[in-house]
């Protein structure tokens, strides 16, 4: 029963997602060829690998420090990822896009993840971790805003415009980047889905299973740092998708197995992706798609804290 549950979950999701991306896609009346294939196609492509990246990163995150509000973006990873791209494009000169960014921004998210991965050996409870995550990214973000004053007006200009969140200005050669970093980041989640179902039980019982905890949140969080970097680099900071995409398959799904749960949440973070980008641009002046995923998440995680009073 709970296999077929599955399937058809999975085959509803990828139905509505493809209803979102051909609503994405032709959006705004008809469209030439080239603005189809330069310009929507890349944008909806970007959201819906943007989506799933984050998504499948917060399910990860959620797991390893067993609390249901982690996400790159609570715990500071994206802010890690934005520094990155900060001292890149303020500092070196480099303009926002290619890989150079997309490795400046990762390397910047794995040296947030490494400060979460030691904060999380000397604090226990989960939710003192998640405070020490936000206060993390408050002292980055502070970081940011200096190197912000002291740059030159172009370099502001781009990176404000950069840090407000957009799928539009992404080429095909970036969306290969942020596709290429999924696949690899989806790998090693699939890779370590049995360390995340035992992690769950607390780091005892992986103990006494035969596993190491610390092994699985190293990977776990290796294969956000490279998701996030590569989704920060080009689409900007990107919030609340990796909360509510993971809470929503679990929902559906109606179980916590990682099996299960990271296919459905690649599938509910594209669609959250998709109908932020749509949702941004029902407007006669476009949103920034940041905004857009604030006004889809922000209910979903209020339901979640009342729901978890504790936290």
């Amino acid at each position: 029963m709970r296999t077929r549950r599955h399937i058809v979950v999975i085959a509803a999701g990828i139905f509505m997602l493809a209803l979102a991306c051909l609503a994405d896609i032709t959006w705004g009346g008809d469209a030439g060829r080239d603005v189809m294939l330069h310009l929507r196609l890349p944008r909806m492509t970007t959201a819906l690998l943007a989506g799933a990246a984050m998504a499948l990163s917060g399910s990860q995150m959620q797991s390893i420090f067993r609390n249901p509000l982690a996400d790159p973006h609570i715990m500071g990873i994206s802010s890690g990822a934005a520094l990155g791209a900060a001292l890149t494009t303020m500092c070196a000169g480099v303009t926002l896009g290619g890989a150079s960014i997309a490795l400046s921004a990762a390397i910047g998210a794995a040296g947030a993840a490494a400060i979460i991965l030691y904060a999380s050996d000397r604090f226990r409870n989960a939710s003192i971790l998640l405070i020490f995550g936000v206060m993390l990214g408050f002292i980055i973000t502070a970081i940011v805003s200096i190197l912000q004053f002291s740059s030159d007006a172009e370099s502001l200009k781009t990176f404000y415009s950069w840090s407000a969140g957009s799928f539009s200005n992404t080429t095909w050669g970036e969306t290969a980047i942020i596709a290429g970093t999924l696949a690899a980041g989806l790998a090693i989640a699939t890779f370590n889905h049995k360390g995340l179902d035992l992690i769950l039980f607390g780091d005892e019982f992986t103990e006494l299973s035969g596993a190491v905890p610390s092994r699985i949140r190293l990977s776990a969080l290796l294969s956000c740092s490279l998701m996030t970097g590569a989704v920060t680099a080009f689409c900007g900071q990107l919030g609340f998708v990796g909360i509510i995409g993971p809470h929503i398959a679990k929902a559906l799904l109606g179980t916590s197995a990682h099996k299960a749960v990271l296919p459905a949440s690649l599938l509910t973070g594209g669609l959250i992706g998709v109908c932020a980008d749509l949702l941004s641009r029902v407007t006669p002046s476009p949103m920034p798609v940041a905004s857009t995923m604030a006004l889809l998440g922000i209910p979903v995680i209020l339901y979640i804290m009342l729901k978890r009073p504790e936290l």
